[in-house]
């Protein structure tokens, strides 16, 4: 069992308040993503859930038990940070096996476990070797594993892609959502990168200044954002938010439209601009057009097959039932 419960947890460094007062559930089993920008409390967070830091307030539940004051081993918790924290001497078999021999755990046991996460990780062939012989990826994988074979009731990972280049992140990417479907246990994740949050989550957690900002689904934030902060920090491109006289037209004070709802014309359109930037990606294209009378450019995503490039003039329609409405305190209006 992995549910967790925060109930009014706040968190402050002397003076400073970093988290305010929140309530959050997670249920067991579920993959859930902390995300937002950098500063926003999401390490923090998850380092209380942790026991690396004090409450300041609140109480922090663990399968319905008290876990406020419990100290971090005790919590059944297993975190994987960013920095693998492997032992270089020792090999692989020894760092995985590290917390079950602190454990004292038996031998046999600890080699069943071993051999077990090693299997679910691919790292059989290389139980022998030591970290400083394994690429990126493969360290990661051995951090998760000593994090595995403790068998937690929830999984901890602060930011555990950020070292890696891009093609490994997104291969890791999906063992890690793989695992999670193998393991079926709880598992909390911090990242600053929504295109992360958006293709591994069951459930993302929008933070900013230690306020959650929204929890839902990944599709439900896309189509539905609470407020203006929500709506530019989900997608990828940003949604475009546009204010003045096409958002007072529709009774708001901001409207938004994301990028691939706007086609785009070298003929007609509702609005005519210019192309600024012209990113060419093979199955997509992303422009950047100035629209005649706009302070901003907007961003627009086209099918890779779209030839216009920087000073082309451009006509766009947006899809009028995909805009969002946000009201002068950036709230969505139903």
């Amino acid at each position: 069992m992995g549910r967790i419960t925060l109930d009014k947890v706040r968190k402050a460094f002397g003076e400073v308040e970093v988290i305010p007062p929140l309530d959050l559930t997670i249920e067991d089993g579920e993959f859930v993503v902390f995300v937002g920008p950098s500063g926003c409390g999401k390490s923090t967070l998850l380092r209380l859930i942790a026991g690396l830091e004090d409450v300041s307030g609140g109480q922090i539940r663990i399968d319905g038990q008290d876990a406020t004051m419990v100290p971090p081993a005790k919590r059944g918790l297993a975190m994987v940070f960013q920095s693998y924290a492997l032992y270089p001497h020792m090999s692989v078999r020894k760092n995985i096996a590290f917390p079950l021999r602190m454990a004292k755990l038996d031998p046999a046991e600890q080699n069943r476990r071993v051999e077990a996460a090693a299997e679910v990780l691919n790292l059989t062939d290389y139980l022998d070797r030591r970290p400083g012989q394994l690429s990126g990826g493969q360290r990661q994988r051995v951090a998760i594993g000593r994090a595995i074979v403790r068998e937690p009731a929830a999984f901890l990972f602060d930011e555990p892609l950020s070292n890696l280049d891009a093609a490994l992140r997104v291969g890791m990417r999906l063992e890690i959502s793989e695992l999670h479907k193998r393991l079926k246990t709880t598992m909390i994740y911090v990242t600053h990168d929504q295109v992360e949050a958006m293709t591994m989550a069951d459930k993302i957690v929008v933070l900013r200044a230690g306020h959650i900002e929204q929890v839902g689904s990944p599709l439900e934030l896309y189509r539905e954002p609470r407020n203006t902060f929500v709506a530019g920090f989900i997608g990828s491109p940003k949604m475009n938010l546009l204010e003045g006289a096409e958002a007072e037209k529709r009774g708001a004070a901001t409207v938004g439209i994301r990028p691939e709802h706007i086609t785009p014309s070298a003929t007609e359109g509702q609005w005519k601009g210019r192309v600024g930037v012209a990113e060419h990606l093979g199955s997509d294209t992303f422009f950047h057009v100035h629209v005649d009378g706009w302070p901003e450019p907007i961003t627009v995503r086209a099918g890779g097959e779209v030839d216009m490039n920087h000073g082309d003039t451009i006509y766009l329609t947006p899809d009028e039932e995909r805009m969002h409405r946000f009201d002068a305190q950036g709230l969505r209006i139903a």
